[in-house]
């Protein structure tokens, strides 16, 4: 499977530049904030302050990269007597419900988009074992840029469905546009003060699209379990090419 999209002057050029003035501006005005933050999270949840997890990132050559996604901690490493995990909403304190309902718990992503690895308007980065249960038309949404917000964020974020957040990026990548950009970023505003569509109304946090296709019974636990361990294949793939990269530079 080749993704390949046609992409207009402004989604080839005038994005980039205005990425990268948006995201300079916005840490030197806002470095302050994210002092602060920091400080908080270490004081609340201890170290690492910064958390770091694999998404998948822009097509090249017809397939999807991956790269480091960077936010603050919102979740503890409670762990049971076993040493597995707790679920979600054992170990989001309050502090780390305010970060996230805020979205300041994204604010790290900026410097993604600094880095190139994302702008700021486009679909929002799932994860990787969100992608392999996608189909070939619902994958065509990596052939944008991952974004800090988009077009599925400010329609219901986590409140609607996988199917809708999907469909909500395919209609944004139909026409990625310096307007429809701008009424984004206004929309997200307003989003982020109603603090709407944190979660889907039942879990601390949103399902997984593999869990949530298996809970509904559109996905057999086969395809499922096959699909879980293809994902943990491309994680290791990526872990391996950034030890090369750290080791090789």
């Amino acid at each position: 499977m080749r993704l390949e999209r046609k992409k207009g002057l402004y989604e080839r050029y005038i994005k980039r530049l205005l990425d990268i003035i948006c995201s300079l501006l916005f840490i030197v005005i806002f470095f302050w904030l994210y002092a602060v933050i920091a400080l908080i999270v270490r004081i609340k949840m201890g170290s690492p302050v910064i958390f770091k997890q694999p998404r998948p990132g822009i097509v090249k050559n017809g397939k999807e990269t991956i790269f480091d996604i960077y936010k603050f901690r919102s979740m503890t490493d409670e762990r049971d007597r076993n040493g597995n995990l707790l679920p979600d909403k054992d170990r989001l304190p309050a502090f780390g419900k305010i970060l996230r309902s805020t979205s300041l718990d994204e604010l790290p992503e900026v410097f993604g988009v600094l880095r190139g690895d994302m702008s700021v308007v486009g679909p929002r980065p799932q994860l990787v074992k969100d992608m392999v249960f996608m189909n070939e038309q619902q994958r065509m949404r990596h052939t944008a840029k991952p974004g800090l917000t988009g077009l599925a964020q400010v329609k219901g974020r986590n409140a609607i469905t996988w199917e809708e957040k999907l469909d909500w990026d395919l209609r944004y990548i139909k026409k990625v546009s310096f307007l429809n950009d701008v009424k984004i970023l206004g929309m997200t505003i307003v989003a982020v003060f109603r603090r709407s569509g944190i979660t889907d109304g039942e879990n601390a946090t949103a399902l997984d699209y593999g869990d949530a296709l298996l809970k509904s019974g559109k996905v057999s636990k086969k395809k499922y379990d096959a699909l879980q361990t293809y994902t943990r294949n491309l994680l290791k793939e990526h872990e391996g090419e950034r030890e090369w990269r750290n080791t090789a530079f």
